[in-house]
């Protein structure tokens, strides 16, 4: 017994690399993706599920003058004749025409919870109800004239147009956005009564410059553009670019010398909940130290405000702040990606996309006219059979009275087409009345002057260009700038980038006196305090205070370590003077084990002089050992065994240094044989046998060297003359000056 393992391969299967069958397949995704889903159509800016969804609410009858319907019904009818997808992006699709806040000119008139600007979304498709806009209807208008050709539905039971053919520029005037298979589409709305003011001037000359009358996008949520003239017509000329929007801020002043910005107008696109939670953690992260609150006051209009920190604040700090920081400022896209007539997808230019929608409405205009020819025909076809039946009424009586079959004879006698013998026939007695063959006269008059005028029309393309301005005028009426809907929301005002405004000028400047424990501990008290004694410095038991001096909020504060790094402190973010302050590890890494050399403001000189304990330093730039992390910046290298021992400012006038060592000698050198370095060990100030360096300062050599002497009052001693101790950097140095401190300190 044998077994056939010979398996035949289905009927109509053919072997091919599967590399060919996948990219073919993909093509045909692809394509079915930008021309049937995701890019609208230059001629009426509707993508196929919009198109479906109007049309089947046409279908409804859900005019403006109507009741509304749930949108359950609307969505069931959509996916089931027309758009077979998901009931959910049916429905999405809806609820964005009906969102004023998402369209400019709303096509359907939602009933319920459409949505809101904060970003909520609607109720489900059971609760809402819908009918359609004006709008609507004058971009369908047409649709019973064979103004456009229908196709089958996608079961061939129905059918669905392909286009609308209505003169509203719903492309431009509602904008679109998509994302299709290797391209997308992003088309901001504009005003339609710039649209068509443009379209007018482009019918008398098509090279007319349609930003003549088109300023610029116009949002639903208002706003202002701020971009020049040139960036704005350089991306219309070449359909790709962006618009910066900002949100309309208004200064209002407090009784008091107070005041507040609000916010009345928000970017396109932007969710004002997303919004308000984004300067909220400005506020909390301190990332924008000069704002104090924000808070929502908004009912049916936007009302966002603003509080600044204090007073003092410069408002355009503020807002220029906000709008780097924020979403009150935006760049919306422009991608005019759309399919032509030939439904090729392409970018265009503004000019181009009114042209290919202008085109279009010729096209309109033309199959209506010719439609309405027709009908005028049929009609006039009809009309005179009619009237020649009056003439011989009598003899037209006698062959319906006599004859068993009418039709023919009538038809021979007195030369009827059949549809005028059917007419005939059907005629009702109270027809016969004389009134009515004047009234039959005077339409067929009527009828004869409408065909010859559109047959004039049809004849001479002057005479449709003239019949579309017209039209075109009573739209811009309709939907005019000084119409509630047509009113430009957006206004479009040159403004320069926001500024970017460093933290260091955000921080309001006031002034504090730090003070540094010796354990570390470092807490700032408001105020330039002069008096520290008594009450005013408290310590935990044990512990003493190391350095106390004037600073503002603004400063940066530089804390050296000995082991030659430095650390930045923010002065604003330091703890405040009630109780001991905080350990000032808490604010950087600071090892355990290391010593704080030093605290002082990066204001206090340019220049800093820096020396270990071995004699060796160099000069550096206050700038230059600015930390930004809390790990802090390696500025000194001491060689083993020996630590960063003193961190100096340099005065602008000083000219020379002095180093006194632990063995009580000194020495005086200029202060250029002094390296200038950003980080390293430095050359030798001072040499030594014994010890190391215990002092080092700068001054200016014409008025001497002056030190502190003890006791509690302070006096201070100079010494005119340093000759005696001047030497090149490097040598070991002489004995100070006579009464100079046993300490070996300056």
């Amino acid at each position: 017994m044998s077994l056939d393992t010979d398996v035949s391969e289905p009927s109509g299967a053919s072997d091919v690399p599967f590399d060919s069958a996948l990219s073919e397949r993909y093509l045909v995704y692809a394509l079915s993706t930008i021309t049937a889903r995701s890019l609208p159509d230059v001629r009426d800016g509707l993508k196929p599920v919009h198109r479906r969804l109007l049309w089947a609410m046409r279908l409804l009858r859900l005019d403006p003058a109507s009741g509304y319907k749930k949108c359950a019904r609307v969505v069931g009818d959509v996916i089931g004749k027309y758009h077979p997808h998901g009931d959910a992006s049916v429905y999405d699709a809806m609820v964005r025409l009906a969102q004023t806040f998402a369209l400019r000119y709303p096509l359907v008139d939602g009933q319920g919870n459409f949505g809101n600007i904060d970003g909520d979304n609607a109720a489900a498709y059971r609760y809402t109800e819908a009918r359609l806009t004006q709008v609507a209807i004058d971009l369908m208008d047409g649709l019973d004239e064979n103004a456009v050709d229908f196709r089958p539905t996608y079961n061939g039971e129905d059918e669905e147009p392909e286009l609308f053919p209505g003169l509203f520029p719903n492309l431009l005037a509602n904008g679109a956005a998509g994302i299709a298979v290797g391209m997308a589409t992003s088309i901001p709305p504009h005003n339609a009564a710039e649209l068509m003011q443009a379209a007018v001037a482009l019918i008398d000359n098509p090279q007319a410059n349609v930003l003549d009358y088109v300023r610029g996008p116009d949002f639903p949520t208002g706003g202002i553009a701020v971009d020049s003239p040139a960036a704005i017509a350089e991306a219309y000329a070449t359909g790709r670019g962006s618009f910066r929007v900002r949100a309309k801020i208004e200064k209002v002043s407090e009784k008091g010398g107070g005041w507040h910005l609000v916010v009345s107008e928000i970017p396109y696109g932007v969710q004002k909940g997303k919004l308000i939670e984004g300067i909220a953690a400005l506020v909390n992260d301190k990332k924008l130290p000069i704002l104090g609150d924000v808070r929502d006051e908004s009912a049916e209009d936007i009302r966002i405000v603003l509080e600044p920190r204090s007073r003092t604040v410069d408002a355009d700090t503020l807002m220029d702040s906000l709008y780097r920081l924020s979403d009150l400022e935006v760049r919306v896209p422009l991608n005019l990606n759309v399919l032509d007539k030939n439904r090729t997808p392409r970018v265009m230019s503004l000019a181009e996309a009114l042209a290919g929608w202008l085109e279009h409405q010729f096209v309109v205009l033309q199959r209506k006219s010719q439609h309405r020819l027709e009908k005028i025909a049929d009609r006039l076809e009809l009309l005179r059979g009619y009237i020649l039946a009056y003439l011989n009424l009598d003899r037209v009586i006698e062959i319906i009275r006599t004859e068993d079959e009418p039709k023919p004879i009538m038809m021979a006698e007195f030369d009827l087409t059949d549809r005028q013998a059917e007419a005939i026939l059907n005629m009702r007695l109270r027809s016969l009345r004389k009134l009515e063959e004047m009234e039959l006269r005077r339409e067929q008059e009527k009828l004869e002057k409408e065909q010859a005028e559109l047959e004039t029309l049809l004849g001479s393309e002057a005479r449709q260009r003239t019949w579309m301005k017209r039209a075109l005028g009573k739209m811009i009426t309709r939907y005019g700038l000084d119409t509630p809907l047509g009113a430009r929301r957006t206004a479009i005002v040159e403004m320069a980038l926001a500024r970017e405004i460093p933290l260091e000028a955000m921080i309001e400047r006031e002034p504090i006196t730090v003070i540094l424990s010796q354990r570390g501990w470092i807490r700032a008290m408001k105020g330039h305090v002069e008096d520290l004694g008594g009450e005013a410095l408290k310590f935990k038991e044990g512990d003493g205070p190391f350095l106390a001096f004037h600073a503002q909020t603004t400063d940066k504060l530089l804390l050296a370590a000995d082991n030659g790094r430095f650390y930045t402190l923010g002065a604003d973010k330091l703890p405040g003077g009630r109780g001991f302050g905080e350990p000032v590890r808490l604010l950087v890494d600071l090892e355990a084990e290391r010593h704080i050399v030093t605290l002082l403001p990066a204001s206090a000189a340019p220049k800093l002089l820096v020396a270990a304990s071995d004699g060796r330093g160099f000069i550096v730039s206050s700038q230059e050992v600015i930390a930004e992390t809390r790990k802090g910046k390696q500025v000194v290298t001491p060689r083993p065994g020996a630590h960063l021992k003193l961190v100096r400012p340099i005065g602008a006038e000083d000219d020379f240094v002095a180093a006194i060592g632990d063995n009580r000698k000194m020495l005086v050198f200029p202060i250029s044989e002094v390296a200038e370095m950003t980080r390293g060990q430095g050359v030798q100030l001072q040499r030594y046998r014994d010890g190391g360096l215990s002092d080092v300062i700068t001054f200016k050599f014409a008025d001497g060297l002056r030190w502190r002497m003890g006791g509690e009052q302070e006096r201070y001693r100079s010494e005119p003359d340093v000759m005696p101790w001047r030497a090149a950097r490097g040598a070991a140095g002489r004995m100070p000056p006579t009464g100079f401190p046993r300490d070996n300190k300056f």
